[in-house]
Formats: structure tokens, C-alpha cells, sequence
């Protein structure tokens, strides 16, 4: 038994040699844990974020880079009424709504007028009741004349006595006195019946000029006065507006003046219409300047016409140096020329989508003012990344500072 406890406390020679198995543990683990670092280190930087500035693709027009000045303002209609009656009377037929396009002289509405239509007829019986006075007189007066020719020729033969021959006189001269008269009571008939029918035109009511009609002012019913002066009447019916005369009003600064004069080309942009620019030209400068904002009023008149274009719409107005060329009315895609990455002789941007930066090749064009012109590879509203491009790769993970 002593021997067993004896041979059990002999060392082991070929565990503890070089080549065993027992200095194998040890580097595995070192190579196992080396592992562990460089995937820790390799996920600690893969999920790093580069914090990059950046920018938005922007659609351009050309015309941005050689405008000389802005301004702002609204469109007007040169041409604008409120249409009325010159009588007063209740409304009793409107034929018109808003939007109507009309016609210069076309019915827009009618007063009740049956008071005034009775007196068109009166005046127009009296006209011809003098007309029938009038032929009765001339043919009076044919009679009376021959009978005075017939009295000459009797008084020269001594037939008939003086005072014969003086009544057929004086009855030729009563006679040519009664036509007279006819005649002036036809033209005093005809005057009244023109009065008759103007008065009757007052109730209808009628477009000014070619237009189109803004706002309904009254209803069937209400009563219109040219005055309004009576409670609740309306003093007009419809307001119309020539919307072949809309321009732009817009104020530019005393300091400005001197950089805009009539006919310059302009560029005009409608906030109700963001996509769209209009060409235009300066029409006039109002020869007076407000002095409360020290501003001077200009005219700019529309080259291109559109049926979207409507009243009162808030306007900005560019002030170019020169006319547009051909081409130059269409938008073009800028972006600032630092996101531009050139490697291999192609050109990149590092587009940001989502808290990724991915690498797009993009087909340059010609200098857009401060941007460069982009034919393909991104479109306007992409963010894209402008620094710092040496510090991304393809599909690195980024937090943006808005620039």
C-alpha cells in the first residue's frame, strides 16, 4: 500500500516536454481572445457614426445666376369694375356667376322695369302721333298752296278781289307755320322716347368690356342703388375684371431704382404656382415713391398668359440682366461643387439616405452660379453628404448637421 502512494506522487516527463499537449491550451486561447478584440474593434468601428455635413439637390433655373434684383409683390387686374345700375330698383333677373366669362355689352342682369317700359311705350305712341300730325300739316300745306297759286292767277286776271287773293295767302302761310310746328313736336317726341329707352337701359344692367367676373355683389331680390345710400341696398351687382390686363405691382427699394428701367425682362414666380416661372417685362414705374416705406411702385406685365394666373395672387418678381435664351426657362439639378468626390476619373457624391452614406456616381454639366449643373445620378431633394468625404466609405453609418 505504501508503494502504490509512492508511485503516484512520480512525475509525469512527457506532459511537461515541449510538443505535449499541455503548451497547446494556452495559445489557442491567446488566438481565441486576439478573435474577440478584433471583432469588438471591428464592430466598435463599423457602428461608429462619421458626423458629416449636409446639403440638399436643389432645382435651379438659370435665370437665378444673372438676376440683378428681387422684388415682391401682387397680381392686379389694370382693368377692373364693379358693375352697377344707374337706377335704383329690386333685382329681378341675374344671369351671371362667379367665374362667367362675358362679353363687352352682354347682359349681366335686370332691374324690374315695367313702371319704366310702360313709359318707353307711352313716349313711343307720342312719336307717332306727331309723325301722323306732321303728314296732316304737309298735306294742309299742299292744299293751301294751290289754292294760293290758283288766287294769283285769278287776282292777275282781275277775277277775284285783293282780299281773296290775302286770306289764300295767309292760309298757305298758317299752313307752312303748322308743319313747322309738326316737325318740333316729332323731334321733342322722339327726344322723350329716347329718354324713355334710356331709362329702360338703365335696367339692364351689362359688361363693360371683355372679362370675367370676379364676385356676385347682389341677389335676385335685393335692392341696388348707384349710391347705396338706402339700408341694406347694394350699390353693385357683380365685379368683373379684365384678366387680359393683369400685371404685377411690386415694390422696389429708392436705393434699388437706378438697377430697373422700363421694358427690362423679367422673371415672375407665383406662390400658388411654385413650379412654374413666367416670363414678363417691366411695363412702368409709378412716377411717385411712398415715403412711409421708402419704395417706389413698378408695373411688370405678363409675355406669357395662363388662365391660372388670377387676381390678387401673391407674386416675386426677378429683375434679369439680360433676356432669356432659349433652354433657359427650363429648371436644371445643382448641387454644391465640395460633395463632389473624383476618384478614377469619374465623379461621386456620397448620398444620405437614412443614416447611411451611399456612393452614386452622378454625370456632371456646365457652373449653375455658386452650383454645378447634375445631369444624372441624383435628383432635387436628395441630401447629399459635403464633408468630410475623405473619412466615408460606401454604405458608412453617419448623423448629419444640416447645412
Amino acid at each position: 500500500m505504501a508503494q502504490d502512494d509512492l508511485n503516484r506522487l512520480t512525475i509525469d516527463k512527457k506532459r511537461y516536454t515541449p510538443g505535449g499537449t499541455g503548451t497547446r491550451r494556452p495559445r489557442i486561447v491567446a488566438a481565441v481572445v486576439l478573435i474577440a478584440l478584433l471583432l469588438g474593434l471591428w464592430t466598435f468601428i463599423s457602428r461608429r457614426s462619421v458626423e458629416v455635413e449636409v446639403a440638399t439637390v436643389s432645382l435651379i433655373y438659370p435665370s437665378q445666376t444673372f438676376s440683378l434684383l428681387n422684388a415682391s409683390g401682387y397680381v392686379v387686374a389694370q382693368r377692373k369694375a364693379a358693375v352697377s345700375s344707374k337706377a335704383t330698383g329690386r333685382l329681378e333677373w341675374l344671369g351671371v356667376e362667379e367665374g362667367s366669362v362675358v362679353r363687352q355689352g352682354q347682359l349681366l342682369a335686370r332691374l324690374e322695369n315695367r313702371d319704366v317700359a310702360a313709359a318707353k311705350g307711352e313716349a313711343s305712341a307720342a312719336v307717332s302721333a306727331a309723325q301722323d300730325n306732321l303728314e296732316q300739316a304737309g298735306v294742309e300745306q299742299k292744299d293751301a298752296a294751290r289754292a294760293l297759286s290758283r288766287a294769283k292767277e285769278l287776282i292777275g286776271q282781275g277775277i277775284i278781289a285783293q282780299a281773296d287773293y290775302d286770306t289764300a295767302e295767309a292760309r298757305y302761310q298758317r299752313a307752312v307755320a303748322a308743319v313747322a310746328a309738326a316737325r318740333a313736336n316729332v323731334r321733342q317726341a322722339q327726344s322723350a322716347l329716347k329718354g324713355a329707352d334710356a331709362s329702360l337701359d338703365y335696367t339692364l344692367i351689362r359688361a363693360p368690356f371683355d372679362g370675367v367676373v370676379l364676385t356676385k355683389n347682389a341677389d335676385v331680390g335685393d335692392i341696388v342703388s348707384p349710391l347705396a345710400a338706402a339700408a341694406n341696398a347694394k350699390a353693385a351687382v357683380v365685379t368683373m375684371a379684365d384678366m387680359g390686363s393683369l400685371q404685377v405691382e411690386a415694390d422696389v427699394s429708392e436705393a434699388n431704382l437706378a438697377r430697373v428701367k422700363v421694358g427690362q425682362p423679367c422673371e415672375i414666380l407665383l406662390d400658388a404656382l411654385p413650379d412654374v416661372r413666367f416670363r414678363g417685362a417691366l411695363y412702368t414705374i409709378v412716377p411717385t415713391a411712398d415715403r412711409s416705406k421708402g419704395s417706389v411702385m413698378v408695373k411688370v406685365r405678363f409675355l406669357d398668359k395662363d388662365p391660372r394666373i388670377l387676381p390678387e395672387m401673391s407674386a416675386k418678381v426677378a429683375f434679369l440682366e439680360r433676356e432669356l435664351r432659349p433652354g433657359e426657362g427650363t429648371p436644371r439639378v445643382g448641387l454644391p461643387p465640395a460633395a463632389v468626390l473624383h476618384r478614377d476619373g469619374k465623379d461621386y457624391v456620397f448620398k444620405v439616405v437614412r443614416d447611411r452614406a451611399q456612393l452614386t456616381p452622378v454625370a456632371l454639366g456646365g457652373k449653375l452660379g455658386d452650383l454645378v449643373q447634375v445631369d444624372s445620378g441624383v435628383k432635387a431633394g436628395d441630401r447629399i453628404a459635403t464633408k468630410p468625404l475623405d473619412k466615408l466609405r460606401d454604405g458608412s453609418r453617419v448623423k448629419t448637421a444640416e447645412k
